[in-house]
């Protein structure tokens, strides 16, 4: 530390978002930082450059931040939450929630554009003292300026830094422009005529390290016991940030425990997708998990994510005995509906099919169970046991049950495909595999697989520009290994 205090231990979780190497960039100042007013780490950013690790430079920007007391939010559009009000866990309800604030929409206009345009030769970006690649998908407003020169307008989502300060967060207007066009090009805006900017936005500029080198459970490969989450990795956004917070942190307290390494899968988790990409494609720029970037989406819905992980997290140590109980709870009454619904008949002609029929837009004319009326798309769970006389199940199982009964064919192909891919995702691939003696590969997928040394053959088969004939080569040369054969140059 600058005190001289030396801290050891084990295993290291690295997280040091925008503070390596930071440089902080407004208009064509720019002066060392993490973060305005934060200092940067600069030993630790060359002490890590020592190491065998491949390093590289991003960036990413912030808006300035308004004071609302100077806003007109009447001419603005008004943005409240979703209603009823969503719940982020399995265990909490909307009476945790703190007091909900109100967000607004505004717009940039073309007298806002022509304010950004006349500040391009003194933008950090234009001129080419900003290196780093930046997000593409939520590039700065002079960015968005000059790349989409045809659109009149930008859309700004209106955000309140939080429940104790005024200070607004005005999402969509991201820049590194000098302050006097900061400030013109604010009160150019629909309701910041009158604004006065608190914090100046800006751009910094920070050391990332090729995610390449890490393995899955995010320890760096030439460092064993160091592990890197976030920004470090590529990474851009707090989600990713935290996710990968949570893998690392997982796998740190494995290895300090002796235990085996873990990390999801690609169609357990979105963790799973994002660091696979990160480990087998490497990443250019501040890499974002979107829901595309999942094959296996239909499985990663957010209303099973319990169903999903909790057993894994129990076996971790990270879900306590309240949790615990209620997953249970709701894993067995899903297990008693489906049970229910199966072996519950309806016959034409008698009074619960009449009531039923109101619900369907054919009656029905043969013996239908319950779960086959529910797989119905006009068919919903609480008016079908209501219409059956059936008491219904807590809000939590009958929404489970439901979506299994409606999407059970794609649900059912999706986890077939996996099953089909569970093969090559289990077949290890060796540590020193000498990929120069496989007759047949490509220089360019030797050197790609040499560099990135994959750690399965599913891993290897989603490394661009792999082929199936590649990976049919590998698999034949790892019989040969297992069965003892020598192999020949």
């Amino acid at each position: 530390t600058n005190m001289g205090l030396r801290f050891s231990a084990r295993a290291v979780v690295l997280t040091a978002g925008t503070f390596l190497g930071g440089r902080i960039h407004i208009g064509m100042d720019n002066h060392s930082g993490g973060r305005a007013g934060d200092p940067p780490s600069i030993a630790l950013a060359s002490r890590l450059r020592e190491l065998p690790l491949r390093v590289e430079r991003l960036k990413t920007g912030t808006p300035p931040r308004i004071d609302g007391k100077s806003v007109d939010f009447s001419v603005m559009e008004k943005q409240w939450g979703d209603t009823p009000i969503p719940v982020m866990s399995y265990i909490g309800s909307a009476d945790e929630h703190p007091e909900q604030t109100c967000c607004y929409i505004t717009h940039t206009n073309e007298r806002t554009h022509d304010i950004i345009r006349s500040g391009f030769d003194r933008s950090p970006m234009f001129t080419g003292v900003i290196e780093g690649t930046g997000p593409r998908y939520c590039p700065s407003i002079e960015d968005k300026v000059n790349r989409y020169a045809d659109k009149n307008s930008h859309q700004i989502f209106v955000e309140p830094e939080g429940l104790t300060t005024h200070e607004l967060y005005p999402n969509g207007i991201s820049t590194s422009l000098p302050f006097d066009i900061q400030l013109a090009a604010v009160r150019s805006i629909r309701g910041f005529e009158n604004a006065h900017i608190t914090r100046p936005g800006y751009a910094i500029e920070y050391d990332y390290f090729n995610p390449q080198d890490l393995k899955h459970s995010l320890e760096t490969k030439h460092v064993p016991g160091l592990f890197f989450a976030g920004q470090i990795n590529g990474t851009t956004g707090y989600e990713e940030a935290g996710a990968q917070g949570l893998l690392a942190g997982i796998n740190a307290a494995l290895l300090a425990s002796d235990r085996e390494p873990w990390s999801p899968r690609r169609e357990e988790a979105y963790i799973g997708v994002l660091v696979d990409d990160l480990i087998t494609l490497g990443t250019k720029e501040p890499y974002r998990m979107f829901t595309s970037r999942a094959e296996y989406r239909l499985l990663l819905r957010e209303d099973n994510a319990d169903l999903r992980l909790t057993e894994k997290g129990r076996e971790l140590g990270l879900v306590d005995d309240q949790r615990w109980a209620v997953f249970c709870a709701k894993r067995e009454g899903m297990e008693r509906e489906q049970t229910r619904l199966k072996t519950s008949w309806i016959q034409p002609g008698t009074d619960k099919a009449e009531k039923i029929n109101a619900l369907l837009d054919k009656p029905i004319s043969h013996e239908y169970s319950l779960l086959d009326l529910l797989r119905r798309p006009e068919v919903e769970y609480l008016p079908l046991m209501q219409a059956a006389g059936f008491e219904a199940e807590a809000p939590a199982v009958a929404e489970q049950v439901e979506i299994l009964a409606k999407y059970a064919g794609y649900i059912d192909r999706q986890a077939d495909e996996v099953e089909k891919l569970r093969a090559s995702e289990n077949t290890a691939l060796p540590e020193d595999f000498d990929y120069a003696v496989v007759s047949g590969l490509s220089n360019e997928l030797r050197q790609k697989l040499s560099e990135i040394r994959p750690q399965t053959l599913g891993q290897a088969s989603r490394i661009a520009g792999m082929t199936p004939a590649a990976i049919s080569l590998l698999r034949i040369y790892l019989k040969k290994i297992s069965s003892g054969r020598r192999i020949k140059a």
